[in-house]
């Protein structure tokens, strides 16, 4: 894969050095407004199957690269949506860059469904979203929508906190673009873009190529993180098609391990990753405690207009991920790693490797059809995921009669998901609209490795959506929904137990104030599980988070954001989220035997989160903001233990842009600063209970920077 990364980028440089030349003959501003009309709609029809629009019945926020540009200098996408409603993230390495998560209502990254131009992004076995893999992918994102609930049917695994809908961008102006940034910690961001523009009114090339470098604010957390993106787009009368190719190769040292309340306070930045004491009893770090992985993507996507009322799009996408991640062992027991033992040792210090290597690919369809009361979808996707397991020793202190490149195990995981969705909304009256959603999913999983026998689970979900959306005005509505959405386990929740699917009836309540100068949501909602997963808090021993099912549960909670333009020069947005999340009739078996607790919360459910951003703009091109995050206290466990929780945390961000025209060389030179935790707050954002008081805690950092120059020609 390297060799493809090193070709990719020596195309593209050159690419980019002609389509610069390709651009100061060509290019003009009514050209320009052409490519504007003729990109738009093709941006649009490929995300339509998976997105929310004022008349869809559920809660949503949009993210555009309006947003996020300003503070994109190298930190992760759950990062930069930090400030969004229900929203909190964390990151390994304390300062944004490498392994990052997000939180939304409470549910963690693995019931957060995302899609990439409407293709499932999350890995089918954890379902957990590895951003690591993807680094600067905020570089070629168009726009993120956040639905926040079970939301629309979807492609991939079900959604039980959000969806999270990413389009990338297809901007049809020739040109390109050099960014570079660098900060607190060693970190550093540099990115080259570049797009021909149309050529002969039908064809756009764009691509992009990045490197992420930090040393993070953890002792040896570093992360040198590579990427690109190579997007090509064909334009005709009915028929729009767009095939990118796109891929990140990550290198990271291990900091997931945290650290317990002591060393916290005396030494935050303490990483146990790679401890090791030698044979003279000295205590040293093993200098390769690192992972690594490979994630490359193809897509084509074909849209065609069949007529005025009739749209279809459909999509073929592939998959390939390979990787490790590499640690030193003290005292390993030979016959765990399908060693035999040498004579008079029973075991041996040694360095292993843990592979995974696997391929997903399939395909995803739409069919859209519009009159000017029935905006209907037909859609579905059929997709496959084929992945491998295994383990290599690659030193040992002792020898053995083990042979370099042997397998101490060797597993698999293979899962078909198919599903086929219809949704419409039909204008019952001219102010009130009808909405409706029925979702088919067939998901069969195969694997081994996880328990004594093999699994293999066949699940057949069938997920209603319904709602009413009433305007008042053209400024005003009013929106009710239901939906149902089933959820099936993930890998580390078999090799921990025997799971349920999850079950979830979520209804929704909002009302949307959309003007010029303000627009507001306000919603509440009410999520009722049964046999939800719920984290316990503990780690297992490859660091995946352990669930188990609850029971009945449920989440009750009411949002509000609200963007307001005070005057020309002044604005806001701020939002806020106050919620209940109740295990019902919980029961603990701690003691050896099972007790009665009642109700309890919810772990990793704050009752409060708050944020708000306060823009100013002294002078044309110039803008200075403060963005404020509160994220209230979170239970680590779901027993209620009072002495294992965290503490609430209120951080601020300080943002500077400067946008410089320019008429020769450069189109236009971007200067922007970064203050992250400008107050320098001292808080922890996540943490693990293993019960018995052994609580692990994972610092962010304190006020740190990140300015970055960028320059478009």
């Amino acid at each position: 894969m390297k060799n493809l990364f090193d070709r990719t980028k020596r195309t593209s440089t050159v690419i980019a050095l002609l389509s610069t030349l390709l651009y100061s003959l060509t290019s003009s501003a009514q050209e320009e407004a052409k490519d504007s009309v003729k990109t738009k709609p093709l941006e649009e029809v490929i995300v339509k199957a998976t997105r929310a629009d004022e008349k869809t019945p559920v809660t949503f926020s949009n993210f555009t690269k309006k947003d996020f540009s300003k503070r994109n200098l190298g930190q992760d996408i759950p990062v930069l949506m930090n400030y969004l409603p229900s929203v909190v993230t964390t990151t390994d390495a304390g300062n944004g860059v490498g392994y990052t998560g997000i939180r939304v209502r409470g549910s963690d990254a693995t019931r957060v469904n995302v899609t990439i131009n409407g293709i499932p992004y999350n890995d089918s076995e954890s379902h957990g979203t590895y951003w690591v893999n993807m680094p600067d992918f905020a570089s070629s994102t168009e726009s993120i929508q956040l639905q926040r609930g079970v939301g629309t049917s979807t492609n991939g695994a079900g959604a039980f906190g959000a969806s999270l809908n990413l389009a990338t961008e297809s901007s049809a102006k020739a040109g390109g673009e050099i960014a570079n940034s660098y900060g607190s910690f060693n970190t550093h961001k540099h990115t080259v873009k570049f797009s021909t523009g149309l050529l002969n009114e039908n064809f756009e090339l764009s691509g992009r190529l990045s490197q992420i470098k930090s040393d993070g604010y953890v002792d040896r957390a570093f992360s040198d993180l590579k990427s690109y993106f190579l997007q090509g787009n064909y334009f005709g009368k009915t028929t729009q098609i767009k095939a990118l190719v796109f891929g990140g190769k990550e290198h990271t040292y291990q900091s997931w391990n945290g650290i317990d309340a002591a060393t916290l306070h005396d030494d935050p930045t303490f990483n146990s990753a790679g401890m090791y004491t030698d044979e003279f009893g000295n205590t040293r770090y093993y200098d390769n405690e690192t992972d690594n992985y490979q994630q490359d993507h193809a897509q084509l996507h074909w849209n065609e207009k069949l007529n005025d009322n009739l749209n279809l799009n459909m999509a073929l996408h592939y998959t390939k991920g390979k990787g490790y991640y590499e640690n030193y062992k003290e005292d390993a027991a030979f016959n765990d790693y399908g060693m035999t033992p040498t004579a008079g040792q029973t075991s041996t210090d040694l360095v292993r490797q843990k592979w995974l290597d696997n391929h997903f690919y399939g395909t995803t369809f739409s069919l859209n059809y519009k009159t000017e009361k029935l905006d209907a979808i037909f859609g579905g996707a059929i997709n496959k995921y084929e992945g491998d397991h295994f383990g290599k020793v690659i030193w040992a202190r002792y020898a053995s009669t083990s042979e370099l490149g042997d397998h101490y195990y060797d597993d698999y995981g293979n899962k078909t998901d198919a599903n086929a969705f219809l949704k419409a909304t039909y204008q019952i009256l001219d102010n009130l609209s009808l909405y409706g959603d029925l979702q088919l999913r067939n998901v069969n999983y195969e694997a081994t490795g996880v328990q004594a026998d093999k699994v293999t689970d066949d699940f057949n979900f069938f997920n209603p959506k319904a709602g009413l959306t009433y305007e008042f005005n053209t400024h005003n509505n009013l929106y009710f929904s239901y939906a149902k959405a089933h959820r099936e386990p993930n890998r580390t929740d078999y090799e921990n137990g025997s799971p349920k699917p999850e079950k979830l009836d979520d209804f929704e309540l909002g009302w949307r104030y959309n003007t010029e100068k303000i627009k507001v949501n306000l919603n509440g909602y009410y999520m009722a599980y049964k046999d939800q997963l719920v984290l316990t808090g503990k780690l297992d021993d490859v660091g995946s988070p352990i669930r188990e099912n609850s029971g009945d549960s449920y989440r009750l909670g009411i949002e509000a954001e609200a963007k307001i333009a005070l005057s020309p020069k002044w604005f806001i947005a701020p939002n806020i989220s106050i919620s209940e999340s109740l295990n019902k009739d919980f029961y603990t078996d701690a003691s050896g035997t099972l007790e009665p607790l009642g109700n309890t919360n919810i772990a990793y459910s704050p009752k409060f989160i708050a944020g708000n951003m306060i823009a100013f703009s002294p002078v044309k091109n110039v803008s200075i903001a403060l963005l404020s995050k509160f994220v209230g206290k979170q239970y680590l466990n779901n027993i209620n233990d009072k002495n294992s929780y965290l503490s609430d945390y209120f951080i601020n961000d300080f943002s500077f842009n400067w946008n410089i025209p320019m008429n020769k060389v450069f189109k236009e030179i971007s200067i922007n600063v970064l203050c992250n935790n400008v107050f320098n707050r001292k808080y922890v954002s996540n943490a693990f209970d293993y019960g018995g008081g052994y609580i692990y805690y994972y610092p962010q950092a304190g006020a740190n920077f990140l300015t970055g120059v960028t320059l478009k020609f």
